[in-house]
């Protein structure tokens, strides 16, 4: 893993640990779950890069 993916995917993580109301031992939860936003996210970027006449407007 990259130091920048790494570095988003810790960032969103702890927003996700705070917005949940610091609970005590969920670290690997939120781990977890940010990781899967991130690369989805990084996933969409790279399809969107792919193909760039995709519209996201509805």
């Amino acid at each position: 893993m990259d130091d920048v993916l790494e570095q988003r995917i810790k960032h969103r993580a702890r927003e996700l640990w705070e917005i949940a109301g610091y609970p005590d031992g969920r670290d690997e939860e939120f781990w977890l779950m940010a990781e899967q936003q991130v690369r989805g996210e990084v996933e969409t970027k790279e399809k969107i890069d792919a193909n760039p006449k995709v519209s996201t407007n509805s």
